[in-house]
């Protein structure tokens, strides 16, 4: 039996293995991913991020807790739930701590819900590299819902929105006015805007200035690569109501505000299908990331059809300042020398 039969027959070890070569970039494992590829498209991703101490990892820790008691309790018992939480790597050392899961360790257990803890190795804007790849694994595998949770780098974690379907973007009191929040590009990537820690100081009037923030900047919804005009297949719902990014307030180490939040992530899930919107994430999403290994691949291509030193005789000459680095990469790619 193939590493691709056994996951997608549920077996979480080969699952993990597999995650395990997509990371490390293994040709084996990008090849099975590959083969996995047609049995994508199910899984509904919500990415979460926000500056590091807003809580990210608690409030995660708590929805898929009730997301599974709600299945236990009348809905679907057999709902399946990933988290895959990328933790920053050290830049002098590489390595990662993967520390989530200390605060996950009460989904321990649930065979329903599998955690996956990703260093960053490097990558800007709150994922890994391999983010994606690990995400349509666990699609493939059979996931209803995966939790994206992004590093908490604070102002730069805009990828997540050209991941998910619905981003959940976490604040607390004391991290920022309304004004660092617009400079976050906060009101442009939250589909829901939470205020966790709602119990401290100070909640009430962060929730204040950031719904009078929304409705003053009525900011349009951020959308990675729009379609071209005209394509019928992929047009927004005409009688589908417009969304409005709700502001909710949250105590995640006690439960408080779970439900509701839940609730307003199956509500915009519901919009993006009825909407028409799902289509056009999902086309952006998978535009975005196939850019994105375009320039990976094209560069890694050229840099080894370069052996003639030519790309190190152009740094030497950036370096002596004869010319400068968008010069530098003309005459590489016009063969000329400046």
């Amino acid at each position: 039996m193939s590493l691709v039969e056994r996951v997608l027959a549920g077996d979480r070890l080969a699952l993990a293995r597999l995650l395990s070569q997509i990371e490390n970039e293994e040709t084996t494992g990008l090849d099975d991913l590959a083969a996995l590829y047609p049995h994508t498209g199910d899984a509904h991703l919500v990415g979460v991020t926000g500056a590091p101490g807003t809580g990210k990892s608690t409030l995660v820790n708590k929805l898929v807790m009730h997301m599974r008691q709600e299945g236990e309790e009348g809905g679907d018992a057999d709902t399946m739930i990933a988290v895959v939480a990328v933790d920053p790597s050290s830049p002098f050392t590489g390595g990662a701590i993967l520390g989530d899961r200390i605060r996950m360790r009460d989904l321990a257990g649930d065979p329903c819900v599998f955690i996956r803890s990703m260093a960053s190795r490097g990558a800007l804007g709150g994922l890994a590299r391999a983010t994606a790849g690990v995400v349509q694994a666990l699609d493939a595998a059979g996931f209803d819902v995966i939790m994206i949770e992004t590093v908490g780098a604070g102002q730069a974690e805009v990828d997540i929105a050209r991941t998910a379907h619905t981003t959940v973007v976490i604040t607390a009191p004391g991290m920022g006015d309304e004004v660092q929040a617009i400079k976050a590009g906060i009101l442009e990537i939250a589909d829901i805007l939470v205020v966790n820690k709602a119990d401290i100081p100070g909640a009430d009037n962060t929730l204040r200035a950031l719904r009078a923030t929304l409705e003053m900047a009525k900011p349009e919804r951020y959308v990675p690569s729009l379609p071209q005009q005209g394509d019928a297949s992929i047009e927004r719902g005409e009688e589908a109501d417009s969304w409005e990014t709700p502001v909710m307030a949250t105590v995640a180490t006690e439960g408080e505000g779970v439900a509701e939040l839940i609730q307003a992530i199956e509500d915009h899930r519901r919009y993006l299908q009825a909407s028409g919107e799902w289509t056009i994430r999902e086309r952006g999403r998978i535009r975005s990331e196939m850019e994105g290994l375009l320039r990976d691949t094209l560069a890694a291509r050229f840099l080894e059809r370069q052996p003639d030193g030519r790309f190190e005789e152009a740094l030497e000459k950036v370096l002596t300042r004869s010319l400068s680095p968008r010069q530098a990469i003309l005459s590489i790619l016009d063969g000329e020398d400046r």
